[in-house]
């Protein structure tokens, strides 16, 4: 870790506003955001906006011209050393003849790792890493689960009433949650790489599952999963229709009808319910980083059941349901005080009359 000055930390910043602009279209690859400096002058920017088109550095250094020449770059990930889609930004950094790369982290991608910094320090370019580290993996949580855990980072979206209701007995819960509140979902569903739910929502609730931002903003369809052990909605419902791409995840002994039209995937069942360790890791093959779950009370309360909600998304309005009222988990079973789930408040904020609390488990690791 070296001793980062002011200036440092005011580009670092900078480049770490730039990433977050891709948030909605990069995907599978990380966010990064980038800036060319000499001193406090900015002389070249840029962040990363999709897969197969240029990362930031080039982008930056193309903005820079002749001036990336001595300069410093301040880059939200390590450099890649290696040839994908792209070429290496490491070496086109190198023949910038940049004087030094600060990163706010190293890049655990095995093709990375390390190397970008090695070639880097190897052509004799001045590099430090760790400058708001935190911040820089809060941003990539889920790229970071994808390649270090194996499985894409879970967040689970529900409404409730003050009382923890979330929807009524006869299963209707249109609407709990206000305009505003539907419309912030929007935002969340577009940085996921997937939006999953289960069978029940779909034959109770017939949603589309799709992304409705409002504006101009650019993002890419989140990949909609339907975990359906007997392919009971395989022919039905809005979540077939639109451009996003739909996945049906079924049981092993299913009988497939011949004339099926969709993506199809298989997961191991146990009594009844799917092995969600396993459907995270299908999904995590798929190069899914982050995903989006908005199910019914039995599937949320097995995700948290197994250990697999990294972030609770929490709609609470302010109405009264009743004890009649479906529970916001169903199946939960905790017998004892010592066996509670406990779960961190990372934010809250009002949206029109509800409160918007965004929790996450204390295993999760961004």
């Amino acid at each position: 870790m070296s001793d980062f000055t002011a200036t440092d930390h005011l580009m670092m910043a900078r480049a770490l506003r730039l990433a977050e602009r891709g948030a909605y279209t990069t995907r599978p690859n990380p966010m990064v955001g980038c800036v060319v400096a000499h001193g406090d002058e900015v002389v070249g920017e840029g962040f990363h906006q999709r897969a197969g088109e240029p990362h930031a550095e080039v982008i930056a250094l193309q903005a820079a011209g002749k001036r990336a020449k001595g300069a410093t770059v301040y880059v939200t990930l390590e450099p890649c050393a290696h040839t994908g889609r792209t070429g290496p930004c490491a070496e086109a950094l190198v023949k910038a003849k940049v004087a030094r790369v600060v990163a706010a982290m190293r890049d655990p991608f095995p093709q990375v790792d390390g190397a970008g910094f090695d070639k880097l320090k190897d052509a004799g370019i001045e590099v430090a890493s760790g400058l708001m580290e935190a911040q820089a993996r809060e941003l990539n949580r889920g790229f970071l689960s994808r390649i270090v855990r194996g499985r894409p980072w879970v967040r689970v979206k529900l409404a409730t009433s003050l009382d923890g209701r979330s929807a009524l007995a006869n299963g209707d819960s249109k609407w709990i949650s206000g305009e505003d509140s539907r419309a912030d979902v929007q935002r969340w569903r577009a940085r996921a790489g997937a939006i999953v739910t289960g069978a029940g929502t779909v034959l109770a609730d017939d949603p589309s599952l799709t992304v409705r931002l409002g504006d101009d903003t650019p993002f890419e369809p989140p990949l909609r999963v339907v975990l359906d052990p007997g392919l009971a909605t395989v022919s039905r419902g809005k979540v077939r229709e639109g451009e996003a791409p739909t996945l049906y995840v079924h049981a092993p002994n299913t009988k497939l009808s011949r004339g099926i039209d969709a993506q199809l995937a298989v997961a191991d069942v146990a009594h009844g319910e799917f092995d969600l360790l396993a459907v995270l890791k299908l999904l995590a093959d798929r190069e899914i980083n982050e995903i989006h779950v908005e199910a019914g009370a039995t599937l949320a309360a097995s995700f948290l059941e197994a250990g697999l909600v990294d972030e609770l998304l929490l709609y609470v309005a302010p109405v009264i349901l009743g004890s009649k009222a479906r529970p916001l988990f169903d199946g939960l079973n905790i017998d004892s005080m010592a066996d509670r789930l406990e779960l961190d408040v990372v934010e809250s904020r009002h949206f029109g009359r509800d409160i918007r609390v965004l929790l996450r488990s204390r295993a999760a690791v961004a």
